[in-house]
């Protein structure tokens, strides 16, 4: 029992080891591809990547119809039946 604890512990501390050696090549890699990034780089970068949204979000909705002329002409119809209806009340026709 104690030779099982010994050399599980032992697996985990090179386990540990290891995944310690790997985060810090990951940390070095990752300072190493930012090392020449300046802030005027990182603005041109947010500009793009708020332009590329806003044409994501507008094909989005045009695709779910949110920019859609039918919405207009669908309002305009509306309108135009409820100044018919204004016209005619009760259905009688008021003449001289």
């Amino acid at each position: 029992m104690h030779q099982f604890l010994l050399y599980s512990s032992s697996f985990i501390a090179v386990l540990a080891l290891f995944s310690a050696l790997y985060a810090c090549v990951r940390v070095g890699q990752f300072i190493l591809a930012t090392k020449d990034l300046d802030w005027t780089a990182i603005a041109n970068m947010t500009g793009d990547l708020a332009s590329t949204k806003k044409t994501i979000q507008t094909l989005n909705n045009r695709l779910n119809g949110m920019h859609s002329p039918k919405v207009a002409e669908q309002e305009l119809m509306l309108q135009l039946l409820q100044n018919q209806g204004q016209g005619k009340p009760n259905g009688r026709m008021q003449g001289g």
